[in-house]
């Protein structure tokens, strides 16, 4: 073998391989792995999405091959390596094979016909050609943000060029459709056609109806305390005969329904946090709709402050502690700026999980920094009040598309399977909006990197300086992250001046938040003081198996006070029950 046939022979996909059909464990660290602002359908879009969407995503495709391939040089070098690389698979070469990762060649057929085998080699020949051209921009003085951009678009080139995306090129469609005497072909053309006509002409990630909110999903006991036009509070019901002193205050995301948190038993992140002794507080954001245009960073970190009022009263304790997820991480911080701005010291410690605060870490999502680009989503937004859920949806998706696209395109529309049956897969078609003044003010701290700069940004009144955060933290990030990189999320214990302690999770975005102890292949990376690089921290961290939500659970109970016996009701004499969790806002239910 020589050297370019063991060069290309490396898995050259750029992310976890596709599966055609069936979800089990391993699928959480593909056809899962979105974002809590992303990985929600068509459910919630206007028909308006999709032309927009679809334009800017085809802008920069176009711009970042082009970015790609003007190089001279290395254009050059590239055709005639791959000219020489495709003789070679002519004339019959034991190389250009895309490696046991890449299950979309999985067929025997790949290797054992002549035909589909030089097809398999030309096109990983292509592809790694194509991704050795953006390699090469890393050689220059080239923004980080415009590579990421020609990386992005020639990894959607990459995934759409893929012969197994297409009948004649998938030897496993074929065989099915002989097998079944072309039913199979008969029930994908009905899925295609459904999609066209109630997906957006994507292929749909799960059976919608399979679950249901409150019956399935989001069951662990509690009622809904505290309701307004923004927020509803949630207050869950112990399982212990004693809990913490200190309650647990919980921020999801602005965009998504927050049951991620609480799927069903067994994966439920508050149903453990509730085992463990801890009296567990979730606010579940409502779904804005152009009504809501004017919501902004005051709008949700108020809506929070208050919450806090709701549950020291409702508890008696002068102080909680705070859990923020993903976005939710960054409207805590916005949240505990203003109260050490005020003085205001009712939260004793604040949790981080994948959360990124310094967006001029090196991210994928730089691929969408483009100012060109921006504009057009900020105009988007202001015209219509609100982005949908499945115009972000989109974007996103086309970061992982060998997983969040083409595997279904394959399984439902070649194959003529019905859509997988996931409790995770159901929460990320279940999507919410982000109201104008809000999306205006995240684009403005993804262009600007503002809340890293002291009082660039403003919110309750405060001017945001993160140093002036100091209690103690907990932050994690995950390995395989490729939304909130996990060097990008160790920043967080380096941008505010409390004691921090930082765990690792394996597994990307989401898999590593929905992380049940009891996975054997589940595990973390726990060390020393998040000092220096997150490179020198993890070379001496230590890792475990099992799940981050075991020393997290820790750390809380060392900050939770003393045990003391459980309260059996919920709520108090100001606060009483309003309804039963899951409540109503996040069914798009009104009072």
């Amino acid at each position: 073998m020589g050297e370019s046939d063991f060069r290309v022979s490396k898995d050259f996909s750029g992310g976890t391989p596709p599966v055609s059909k069936g979800v089990g464990v391993g699928a959480l660290t593909g056809a899962n792995e979105q974002s809590p602002a992303s990985a929600h359908g068509a459910g919630s879009a206007n028909q308006g999405d999709l032309p927009r969407s679809g334009i800017t995503s085809l802008t920069g495709l176009a711009k970042g091959v082009a970015r790609a391939v003007a190089q001279p040089g290395p254009l050059t070098s590239e055709i005639a390596g791959l000219v020489g690389n495709v003789a070679s698979v002519l004339k019959g070469t034991e190389g250009f094979d895309p490696g046991p990762r890449d299950r979309r060649f999985s067929d025997p057929a790949w290797r054992g016909n002549p035909l589909y085998k030089r097809w398999m080699q030309g096109y990983v020949a292509l592809a790694s050609t194509l991704n050795s051209l953006v390699d090469h921009l890393e050689e220059t003085d080239t923004d980080w943000r415009d590579i990421e951009r020609s990386r992005f678009a020639v990894g959607v080139l990459n995934s759409a060029l893929s012969p197994t995306n297409y009948l004649p090129g998938n030897p496993a469609a074929l065989k099915t459709a002989f097998d079944t005497f072309g039913v199979s072909l008969a029930r994908g053309a009905r899925n295609f056609a459904d999609d066209v006509r109630h997906n957006r002409g994507f292929p749909e990630q799960t059976d919608r109806s399979a679950f249901t909110v409150g019956e399935d999903l989001a069951v662990t006991p509690g009622s809904v305390v505290y309701r307004d036009e923004v927020v509803e509070l949630i207050q869950y019901a112990p399982s212990t005969e004693t809990t913490y002193e200190r309650p647990l205050m919980i921020l999801p995301p602005p965009i998504g329904r927050y049951y991620f948190l609480d799927l069903r038993p067994g994966r439920s992140f508050v149903e453990y946090a509730v085992s463990r002794g801890i009296t567990v507080f979730m606010i579940s954001w409502r779904n804005p709709t152009p009504d809501q245009r004017d919501w902004d960073a005051d709008t949700y970190a108020g809506a929070a402050l208050h919450c806090i009022d709701v549950i020291t009263e409702i508890t008696g304790s002068e102080e909680i502690n705070s859990l923020g997820f993903c976005a939710g991480g960054i409207l805590q911080t916005l949240l505990l700026n203003h109260m050490a701005t005020v003085g205001d010291q009712r939260i004793n410690s604040a949790s981080y999980a994948v959360t990124l605060l310094d967006f001029h870490e090196r991210a994928p999502l730089g691929a969408f920094s483009a100012p060109r680009l921006l504009e057009m989503a900020s105009n988007s937004s202001d015209k219509d009040g609100i982005i949908t859920a499945a115009s972000l949806a989109t974007m996103f998706n086309l970061m992982r598309p060998d997983d969040l696209i083409f595997n279904y395109v394959v399984s439902n529309w070649l194959m003529g399977q019905d859509p997988p049956v996931f409790d995770i897969l159901a929460w990320s078609v279940d999507g919410t909006n982000l109201p104008a003044a809000l999306h205006r003010q995240f684009l403005e701290v993804f262009k600007d990197n503002a809340m890293c700069k002291d009082g660039e940004l403003t919110v309750l009144g405060s001017p945001v300086r993160l140093k002036q955060i100091d209690v103690p933290m907990f932050v994690t990030g995950a390995i395989t992250d490729h939304l909130t990189p996990w060097t990008g999320c160790f920043r967080t214990t380096q941008l505010l001046s409390g004691p921090s302690t930082y765990v690792l999770s394996n597994a990307g975005h989401i898999a590593s938040l929905v992380n049940p102890p009891g996975n054997p292949k589940a595990s973390y990376f726990m060390g020393g003081p998040p000092n220096g690089t997150a490179e020198e921290w993890r070379a001496g961290a230590t890792q475990y198996t099992g799940s981050w939500w075991e020393p997290w659970a820790d750390w809380v109970g060392e900050r939770a006070g003393e045990r003391v016996p459980a309260t059996r009701t919920v709520g108090s004499g100001k606060y009483p029950p309003l309804v039963d969790a899951p409540g109503l806002y996040v069914r798009d239910l009104t009072p």
